[in-house]
């Protein structure tokens, strides 16, 4: 009787949460064809509502994305970082109320493949949205995080930001003497001399020389990337910021080694623009786009009844309890290239 009691109520929750996202949706719906806010309507990826974090009754507003922790393609949600970002930006685009972008970057950085989808996102959105992105980084824009913000029209960094950190890295563990000593062998069958590349059980003498000689190659491809990015970020940032933005400074590339430097380094290095806080990024993104006291806006991941009850069909692995001790250490996968400043890899 009390598991038909719960079932029944569930299914009445269930049915009324359908009814009430028809409702909304067919409101939103008939909402954005009736009105010029929106060119057009975007129902494919993350369900995303917006909220206001400053109204100022403006006809104008500045959209609010944040980046914060480790930058990743999949999200434990479902929606990964690339895919919700994609969003925001798709949204901000659409809405002719919004006149800019404003990027809050607080990262160590992350996957390599990630960060440059969303660096490339923000390139095309101010390519063919025509407006423009400004980055207003926290108390750390690192690596992949610094990757991301090289792409913006304007990066404002406070003088105690810790950022730069421009360089690759591939993380593993060998185990092979760990092994050895429990007396566990590997056997492998392989049909290629390097189809076991950057297998962990291998001793570290029996690994030759051609295939440390072709992950450093990968390595370095991907690192003279990063330079080529930040260098071309900065020279298109400071072509249309004119003489009120930074230019890179000549040696800018001697600190290019992994190194993390200060805001105020970044800024005589010319790999930031400005010196200052949020307000102070909010400040010049209206001075770029020539607004006044606009609204801040924010774009957040809406969640119903129906994600709540969809969690029973995902494994429990997609909904494990984690414990949370304050700190957020990154899982580097082996094989994986980031873009992750040193001070997050242990």
């Amino acid at each position: 009787m009390l598991v038909a009691i719960i079932s029944v109520v569930l299914l009445a929750f269930s049915l009324f949460g359908n009814l009430t996202q028809f409702v909304m949706h067919t409101l939103s719906f008939d909402s954005a064809f009736h009105s010029d806010t929106f060119g057009t309507a975007r129902e494919v990826g993350p369900r995303l509502e917006e909220v206001y974090l400053e109204n100022n009754k403006s006809p104008n507003k500045i959209a609010v994305i944040s980046i914060e922790g480790i930058i990743a393609s999949h999200g434990a949600d479902g929606a990964g970082l690339v895919e919700v970002v994609q969003a925001q930006l798709d949204r901000a685009a659409d809405d002719n109320k919004v006149k800019a972008v404003l990027l809050k970057m607080d990262s160590p950085g992350g996957e390599v493949l990630a960060s440059d989808q969303i660096y490339n996102a923000i390139r095309a959105f101010e390519h063919t949205a025509k407006k423009p992105v400004v980055c207003s980084m926290g108390s750390l824009a690192a690596s992949g995080g610094y990757y991301i913000s090289s792409g913006c029209r304007w990066i404002v960094a406070n003088e105690l930001t810790l950022t730069g950190s421009i360089g690759v890295i591939m993380h593993g563990w060998n185990y092979r003497g760990l092994m050895d000593k429990v007396g566990v062998a590997p056997m492998t069958f392989k049909s290629g001399k390097f189809k076991d590349m950057l297998s962990p059980d291998r001793a570290p003498n029996e690994i030759p020389a051609e295939e440390h000689a072709m992950v450093q190659a990968l390595i370095d491809e991907t690192y003279a990337k990063f330079k080529d990015v930040v260098a071309k970020g900065r020279d298109a940032a400071h072509d249309a910021n004119k003489k009120e933005g930074k230019a890179l400074a000549d040696n800018w590339q001697d600190f290019a080694d992994g190194r993390v430097v200060s805001g105020k380094q970044a800024l005589d290095l010319g790999l930031v623009d400005e010196l200052g806080d949020f307000s102070d990024a909010v400040d010049r993104t209206e001075k770029i786009v020539g607004i006044k006291n606009s609204n801040l806006i924010e774009y957040r991941q809406h969640y119903d009844l129906g994600d709540f009850l969809s969690l029973f069909g995902q494994s429990s692995k997609a909904h494990d309890v984690k414990l949370d001790l304050g700190i957020e250490v990154p899982k580097l996968h082996a094989g994986y290239l980031y873009f992750l400043a040193p001070t997050f890899v242990n």
